[in-house]
C-alpha cells in the first residue's frame, strides 16, 4: 500500500515537471514589449543598514539608460549606515533625480511596508517600480519595465529572479532552489490560473492599483505582503502580470543558522499565506519522493529514473532558458541535495506560529498577518 501511495506522489510529482515545461514555453513565447513615449516612473528603495555590497547594487539603479525616472531612498534613522552609502551616489550622479526620506521607527509590524508607504506619498509619477535593495538591474531595466505599461490593462507586474549567492554552500543550495524549484511553481501557477499574486524582490505598479486595494495599510500586518499585493488586487479584477524582465537577488552569504532560520521564517509565511499551495509543494519537489519509491520498490528503478530525468529537465528549463543562471549550469549535481534540503525545510514549516525577523521576535497568525511578541 505504502509503495502504491509512494508511485502516486512520484507520477503527480512527474506530472508537475511537465507541467513546468509547458508553462515556461508559454512564458517565453511572450510578445516583446514596445515603449511608445518615455513614461515616467518613480523607484522606490527601502533601505536597513548597509549590507555588504549595497553600493553595488544601488549604483545600477543609478545607471539607467532612461530619459524620466527618479528614485526614493527610505531609511527609518539618520544614523542608518545606508545613508552615507546613498549621499555618495547621489554626490556621483548629480543628473539623476533621487532623494532620501528619514521615516522614523515604523508604526507597522511590516517595516517595509511602512516605508513604502511614505515613498508613495512623495513619489512624483504614477508608475511605481518597487526594488529590495538586495537586487541589481541592468540599465535598460526602467526603460523595458516601462514599456509592459504601454498595455492599459496592466496594473501591477512583478519580475522573477535570479538568486546569486554569497560565499557559503547554504546559500549557493538555497539559490539553486530557488532557480529551480521555487521558479517552477510561479510558472505553473501562472499557466494554470493566471497571475493572481506577486512575488518579490521587484514589483511594478500603478498608483491607481494601490490605491484600489486600500492602499498599503490594508497590506501592512501581512508578512508576504508582496504576494497578498498581487492577490488583492487581482481580487479587484485588475491586471496582473509576471514579467519577461529577470533581475539578480543577492541573497547574500549567510552563515548555517542564519540561512536555516531565514528559510524557516519562508515557510512558515508560505503556509499561511496560501495554505493549499503550500500543502501542494510536496509534488514541485519530486527527489525525495523518487528515493522514498525506490526504497519500497527497488524494481520500479524505471520509473524512478524517468521521474528523476523529468526532474532534470524542469530544473534546466527554469534556471537555463528563463533565467540564464551560470550557477545551476555549472553546479546541477548539488540540486538533488537542494531537493532533500528543501523537503526538510516543508515539512518544518508546518510547525511553529513564531518568527525572527531584524532582530525581533513576531508571531504568525493563520491569515498571513503577523505582529510582535512581548519577548
Amino acid at each position: 500500500m505504502a509503495a502504491w501511495l509512494a508511485l502516486a506522489l512520484v507520477a503527480g510529482a512527474s506530472i508537475f515537471c511537465v507541467l513546468t515545461l509547458i508553462a515556461v514555453r508559454s512564458y517565453l513565447r511572450q510578445p516583446e514589449s514596445r515603449l511608445r513615449g518615455a513614461v515616467p516612473v518613480s523607484i522606490l528603495k527601502p533601505l536597513y543598514g548597509a549590507e555588504p555590497g549595497l553600493e553595488a547594487l544601488l549604483r545600477t539603479f543609478f545607471a539607467q539608460e532612461y530619459p524620466n525616472y527618479e528614485i526614493l531612498f527610505a531609511v527609518r534613522q539618520e544614523t542608518d549606515a545606508a545613508v552615507s552609502v546613498v549621499r555618495r551616489l547621489c554626490e556621483q550622479y548629480p543628473h539623476v533625480p533621487a532623494r532620501l526620506l528619514v521615516t522614523g521607527e515604523p508604526e507597522w509590524p511590516n517595516a517595509k511596508v511602512w516605508s513604502l508607504e511614505h515613498m508613495t506619498a512623495e513619489a512624483r509619477y504614477d508608475l511605481l517600480a518597487m526594488c529590495d535593495s538586495d537586487i541589481a538591474v541592468r540599465p535598460d531595466f526602467v526603460r523595458r519595465v516601462a514599456a509592459e505599461f504601454e498595455n492599459p490593462g496592466l496594473a501591477l507586474t512583478t519580475c522573477p529572479y535570479r538568486a546569486i549567492p554569497g560565499g557559503t554552500v547554504w546559500s549557493t543550495l538555497e539559490a539553486i532552489g530557488a532557480n529551480t524549484e521555487f521558479l517552477s511553481g510561479v510558472m505553473v501557477a501562472r499557466l494554470l490560473e493566471g497571475m493572481r499574486f506577486a512575488v518579490g524582490p521587484a514589483i511594478i505598479a500603478r498608483k491607481q492599483a494601490i490605491a484600489a486595494i486600500g492602499g498599503w495599510q490594508r497590506v501592512r500586518e501581512y508578512l508576504a505582503e508582496d504576494f497578498v499585493l498581487g492577490q488583492f488586487a487581482a481580487n479587484e479584477g485588475l491586471g496582473v502580470g509576471l514579467s519577461p524582465y529577470v533581475v539578480d537577488h543577492h541573497i547574500g552569504g549567510a552563515a548555517l543558522r542564519q540561512n536555516f532560520g531565514h528559510r524557516l521564517r519562508w515557510c512558515r509565511s508560505t503556509r499561511r499565506s496560501r495554505p493549499a499551495g503550500y500543502v501542494g509543494q510536496l509534488l514541485t519537489n519530486p527527489t525525495p519522493l523518487i528515493l522514498l519509491l525506490f526504497a519500497l520498490q527497488p524494481a520500479w528503478w524505471p520509473v524512478c529514473a524517468g521521474a528523476a530525468a523529468l526532474r532534470g529537465l524542469a530544473a534546466w528549463a527554469t534556471a537555463g532558458p528563463v533565467l540564464h543562471d551560470a550557477l545551476t549550469a555549472r553546479r546541477w549535481f548539488l540540486v538533488p541535495i537542494q531537493d532533500l534540503l528543501s523537503f526538510a525545510f516543508w515539512c518544518a514549516g508546518f510547525f511553529g506560529n513564531t518568527i525572527h525577523w531584524r532582530g525581533r521576535q513576531y508571531k504568525l497568525h493563520p491569515d498571513g498577518r503577523f505582529s510582535p511578541t512581548s519577548r
